[in-house]
């Protein structure tokens, strides 16, 4: 087996894009001086870890460890809550890097991209690999910002087990909530990190209360904090009743005591650790019945003799449940509190078969795995990051893509393991890979064996459905496990420096767009322009400073607009005829159809057939009639936005025979606009759910400037000393709010959004905004 690793080369000239752009498995510290060559640590992989001269076995271990060991975890919170800084603490402790790296010095591994050093903040998710204490961890770091939430969904999709980190001077704030939502959606077990104790305001008890309250969960404290803010130096270990402190001269925190806590040394701390593990005790008991019962058996009248590894493993049960959540606390800058947190995420969050996957008895044991994340790397092409359920990938491997319908041959199989990628020959279940050589495979795709496999895995899927009553449309939708795309909120037109440069723009776009599916480029049908749709102003701003980066294009950026939608408010009907003779063919169509708004909203128009449609008919032509009515409701008469909440129904088709499915597109298409033209029309805006946090003294001038900008005051929380906003404010309003925010409080708030919902524009407003895109006021 030795004869298949490959390990690649780690001096500077040799290391491939893949590290630099993915993984960074190089650190480079910002601090050294220019003039000084940067070191690149590499570990020397002629013995890997594990591996004791020629013991195979070992190296097997090491390739494929147990899947029990094995855990797949990510980091997720609020923006500038400590994720990042987190994430580097634990690499360091874990031996991946041998130094310390900083968001604010800018070398961090895994914020690589240079955008994201230059703004510390994380862009792209991040995976890698390492081993703490005999365990195989795969770690992914996840953005905070608003603007990337679709690369947290990827990537929750894939994890067994997620760390949440919160401010503990702040507690659950916005992005908190939706990341807390998303990981609910995928059922996926949590522990909670209370970062940021060392800060002035932290508070254990307030950010404790606030999981209860925001996220309605149960934490179950398994650490105290000694001291909090300034003198914070360490932790209590509820569990084993010990006292952990951090080495106030040890630089990087590597070095801290574990010590038994004595009534005798400090009889407050413990009268408080003993009452805090009688209370876990009592929390875990009630939720887990094996438990219940060891406790009211043997040790029913004292606690205390209750075996610490017999509290661990039912701790273990009720997180896996998704019942409880752990709490853990620390400063990951100041480098305390960070190798409990590791061995909590081996102890608490599950391993891979420890995860209920339904989808996982359709395939018996065959490959099944899901792509993603896919990234362009310029020297091998598309990256595709799999996750393994079942079954086993291989290099020169044919597999089969269900949501292509494509099959595809991997040419490479790597495992970022440590900070070297290794080639190699085979990875089993519960992984974490790198592939090459797929190129058509996109983010969501589910691939396995061959086609019968996926065949098979349908047949078998439809039987359970019947079983359980369920319908068959709940089946697909587990069997293809994609990510859903929320719509784009703002576009701009996007040109290159001259008409010569338009394909590698054109290039660079899909190859962007196949790495970040909530990126839209579509063309203008009036104009021929290109236009970028995005989910924010960062995205469009991150986007098109890569393509000046990457690909080495000066692109022109028009004005930022909102994407706005359009619908209609009554019912109307419409008939046109489509008559044209093309060479020796008379192509003939006549359309009746009526338009009208629907109770339920819906974005993509909801088609019905009247009755009079013949069956024969619409078998030979439904999907066209489909095409046009989609292709109709891509742009609305009022701004050329897309129509939603509007009913089709097709009362009459006459076809002359040989006419093509195009013309019955155009025809369908045609019919629909002009339905939509006669209907009284309606503008919908994005409305957006804003957090405004604020000290006091600057609360009014805020509150003042919202209500400018048509915004609906919701609630006001108290936060510690500062006060809470949450406001709806409609998107139009609020771009480039935080300059203007950061000159209203001195630079002393902050705020996040995100989208609510799209509601209909005042008849005042709509008037503005049409007169103002028309250059006239007669409408």
């Amino acid at each position: 087996m030795l004869a298949y690793l490959r390990i690649f080369a780690v001096n500077h000239q040799k290391i491939s894009s893949l590290h630099i752009n993915n993984m960074c498995c190089c650190k480079r510290r910002a601090s050294l001086k220019k003039s000084e060559l940067h070191v690149l640590f590499g570990r020397n992989y002629s013995s890997l870890p594990g591996l004791i001269g020629n013991d195979i076995k070992s190296l097997h271990s090491v390739i494929n460890p147990p899947i029990a060991k094995i855990r797949n975890i990510g980091i997720m919170a609020h923006i500038d809550a400590g994720k990042t800084t987190t994430t580097e603490r634990i690499l360091y402790y874990s031996g991946y890097t041998r130094s310390l790296g900083d968001v604010d010095d800018g070398d961090t591994v895994t914020d690589f991209m240079a955008q994201e050093r230059e703004r510390g903040i994380t862009i792209q998710s991040a995976a890698v690999t390492f081993d703490w204490k005999g365990y195989r961890i795969n770690l992914i770091d996840t953005p905070g910002h608003v603007d990337f939430t679709l690369e947290v969904e990827r990537c929750l999709r894939v994890l067994d087990g997620a760390v949440a980190v919160f401010d503990a001077s702040a507690g659950v704030e916005a992005q908190t909530l939706t990341v807390w939502r998303q990981a609910d959606k995928h059922k996926i077990p949590r522990i909670c990190f209370l970062n940021k104790m060392d800060k002035t305001g932290a508070s254990f008890n307030y950010a404790v209360e606030s999981i209860k309250e925001k996220l309605k969960a149960k934490p179950l404290l398994l650490q105290l904090p000694i001291g909090e803010a300034k003198t914070f130096k360490g932790v209590v270990d509820i569990v084993n009743k010990e006292k952990l402190l951090w080495n106030s001269n040890s630089d990087d925190g590597k070095d801290f005591e574990r010590k038994p806590l004595l009534e005798t040394s400090d009889t407050e701390l413990f009268k408080k650790t003993i009452e805090a593990r009688n209370t876990l005790i009592e929390q875990v008991a009630d939720l887990d019945d094996e438990f219940a019962d060891l406790v009211l058996g043997e040790f029913s009248e004292n606690f205390d003799l209750l075996p610490a590894e017999k509290l661990q493993t039912a701790i273990h049960r009720v997180t896996v449940a998704q019942v409880a959540v752990p709490v853990l606390c620390g400063s990951a800058l100041k480098n305390k509190g960070v190798q409990p947190l590791l061995d909590a995420i081996t102890m608490y969050l599950p391993s891979p078969e420890e995860r209920n996957y339904e989808f996982l008895q359709w395939y018996k044991g065959d490959l099944c795995a899901l792509a993603f994340k896919v990234l362009h790397d310029k020297q091998r092409g598309p990256v595709v990051f799999m996750r393994i359920y079942s079954g086993m990938l291989k290099p020169q491997l044919a597999i089969h893509n269900i949501n292509g319908n494509c099959t595809e041959r991997i040419s490479r199989l790597l495992l970022p393991f440590a900070d070297q990628h290794v080639e190699i020959p085979s990875l089993t279940a519960g992984n974490i890979a790198l592939t090459v050589g797929l190129k058509q495979t996109a983010t969501g795709d589910t691939i396995v064996s061959s086609k019968s496999s996926a065949l098979a895995a349908a047949r078998q899927a439809k039987r359970e459905g019947e079983k359980k009553h369920k319908q068959n449309r709940e089946a697909d939708r587990l069997l293809l496990a994609g990510v859903e795309i929320p719509e784009p909120v703002f576009f701009c037109t996007i040109e290159p420096p001259s008409v010569a440069k338009q394909p590698d723009l054109d290039r660079a776009l899909k190859c962007l767009q196949r790495e970040d599916p909530s990126l839209k480029v579509r063309l203008d049908p009036d104009s021929g322009q290109t236009i970028l749709c995005g989910m924010g102003e960062l995205h469009i701003e991150i986007i098109h400073d890569r393509i000046k980066r990457e690909y080495g294009l000066e692109t022109y950026l028009g004005p930022l607009q909102v994407a706005y939608r359009e619908t209609i408010l009554n019912s109307v009907r419409a008939t046109d005829t489509l008559d044209r003779i093309l060479g020796d063919k008379r192509h003939l169509v006549t359309v009746e159809l009526e338009a009208r708004p629907t109770e339920k909203p819906s974005v993509v128009p909801v088609i019905e057939y009247g009755e009079s449609v013949s069956e024969d008919l619409l078998k030979a032509s439904q999907e066209a009639i489909e095409n046009g009515i989609h292709s109709a409701c891509l742009q609305g008469p009022l701004l050329g936005s897309p129509i939603q909440d509007v009913v089709i129904t097709l009362h009459s088709l006459v076809i002359h025979p040989g006419t093509s499915t195009t013309m019955i597109s155009a025809c369908v298409s045609r019919c629909v606009q002009k339905a939509l033209k006669k209907a009284d029309k309606q503008v919908l805006e994005p409305l957006m759910n804003l957090e405004v946090t604020v000290i006091r003294e600057y609360l009014s001038p805020v509150l003042a400037d919202l209500a400018q900008r048509r915004g609906n005051i919701q609630e006001i929380q108290t936060r510690q000393d500062n006060k809470v906003v949450i406001a709806f404010v409609p998107l139009a309003e609020i771009m480039g709010y935080s300059t203007v925010l950061r000159t209203l409080t001195s630079g002393s708030a902050t705020f996040a959004i995100e989208l609510s919902t799209y509601q209909a524009m005042n008849p005042q407003d709509q008037r503005t905004l049409l007169t103002r895109r028309s250059g006239s006021s007669m409408f």
